[in-house]
């Protein structure tokens, strides 16, 4: 019998709703130092045990078959057919953002679910490895981890931290490869561009800006975020303006690192270039350029050369009411994951990329170019990230539901095995 026909009478005979309810208290919720929630949480355990004999009894792949029907709902299931039907095979990593991705302050109270955790650490016991891949700095990624998922699994050798968009790569348990410090590997030129920007940026920020907004990243990455609920009309404003700002600073930053020997002083001008460059690559920058009547006069082709191939290995990010940053192209996300994955010796790999901003974007590229996995993202991403997932396998989950999209890849996994 073909696949979709046992999973429809799997999820038609059996009340694997039921089932997946036990499954999920027994998860949350386990047994306490009280006799009557042991014994409620012994009733449970004995109810799911039940449950899935029934289904073992039913299929000749009974094991997985329960498996699938405690973790999954009918169409998460199919889901999971389906990308094996098309890639045929499961992941063998997950890479995951956090803010915004596993946890959501629209409705967990930016805290990760337990369930989503729960569900990590089944992925931990199955020995597929987790890289967390964020903008936040190490000390306070793997704080949290640990206080969600536990210091023995995070010190397993089989999960990683890629901070701070890509600075780095902590893998514990690897002795020298360890801790990774890519930035290393910048030359001078880039670090003098991004001392004078990060020196420059509050300081000399106009005062009703400097007043209202704040500063976040690190030596390689400058982020301005509001002083606003980010996506109200007062963030949309302070960023808007921000960006330009940010524009013009590194435009007259690069200028003064790079040498520029057949363009007078007298007819430089920096941040009409960084403008013209950074409009060119990103037709969002265009927009806020425009509406904050700070088009460029001058064309790309205008732009020096010296001064395009810093421009090149540079990149402005713009997220609409919620932050402009810059940040080194050398040091980015997929740079960071590709890192871990070698450490990790996933010489292979198919991953599920979770995340929601342009950052994220750049992996999940990367993924897709390579061969390399599939890619997840929640409804309130940046548009460019979900025009990206619904082109490809149409991931896309409810804000806080990062559980779902683990789901669907923990029975894509079961399947392979079959």
């Amino acid at each position: 019998m073909e696949r979709y026909d046992l999973i429809f009478r799997l999820y038609a005979d059996f009340d694997a709703e039921g089932l997946r309810d036990v499954q999920d208290f027994l998860d949350v919720f386990p047994p306490v130092d009280s006799r009557t929630a042991l014994d409620y949480w012994q009733d449970a355990s004995d109810e799911l045990e039940e449950r899935k004999d029934e289904i073992r009894e039913a299929f000749a792949a009974g094991d997985e078959f329960a498996e699938m029907a405690a973790r999954a709902s009918r169409d998460q299931a199919f889901t999971a057919l389906d990308l094996h039907s098309k890639y045929d095979r499961g992941v063998n990593a997950l890479v995951l953002d956090v803010d915004e991705t596993l946890r959501s302050a629209g409705r967990t109270d930016n805290e990760i679910p337990r369930q989503t955790l729960h569900l990590l650490t089944q992925f931990h016991e199955a020995g597929v490895p987790i890289v967390i891949c964020t903008g936040q700095t190490l000390e306070n990624v793997k704080g949290f981890m640990i206080q969600g998922l536990g210091n023995e699994l995070v010190h397993s050798g089989d999960f990683s931290i890629v901070y701070e968009a890509g600075t780095g790569v902590f893998t514990p348990g690897h002795g020298s490869q360890t801790k990774k410090l890519l930035y290393d590997g910048l030359d001078s030129e880039v670090r003098e561009v991004f001392d004078e920007v990060r020196s420059r940026v509050l300081p000399q920020a106009p005062d009703d800006l400097r007043e209202s907004v704040h500063l976040q990243g690190n030596e390689f990455n400058v982020t301005l975020k509001p002083n606003f609920d980010i996506g109200s009309d007062r963030a949309e404003a302070v960023i808007d303006r921000g960006l330009v700002y940010l524009v013009d600073l590194l435009g007259r930053a690069v200028y003064n690192a790079a040498d520029v020997p057949d363009v007078a002083a007298e007819d430089a001008d920096p941040e009409g270039w960084a403008r013209a460059y950074y409009a060119e690559a990103d037709p969002e920058i265009t927009t806020v350029l425009d509406a904050e009547d700070a088009a460029p006069e001058c064309v790309p082709e205008d732009v020096p050369d010296p001064i395009r191939s810093l421009f090149e290995r540079i990149d402005v990010a713009y997220y609409h009411a919620d932050a402009a940053e810059i940040g080194s192209l050398e040091l980015n996300k997929t740079e960071g994951v590709k890192a871990a994955l070698d450490v990790l010796d996933v010489s292979d790999p198919f991953v599920l990329v979770m995340g929601d901003s342009k950052s994220d974007l750049r992996v999940m590229r990367w993924a897709e170019e390579e061969s390399a996995g599939i890619a997840a993202a929640p409804e309130h991403a940046s548009e460019d990230v979900l025009d990206h997932v619904r082109s490809t396998d149409e991931l896309v989950y409810d804000r806080g539901d990062a559980a779902s999209m683990l789901r669907i890849a923990y029975v894509l996994n079961v399947l392979d095995e079959l």
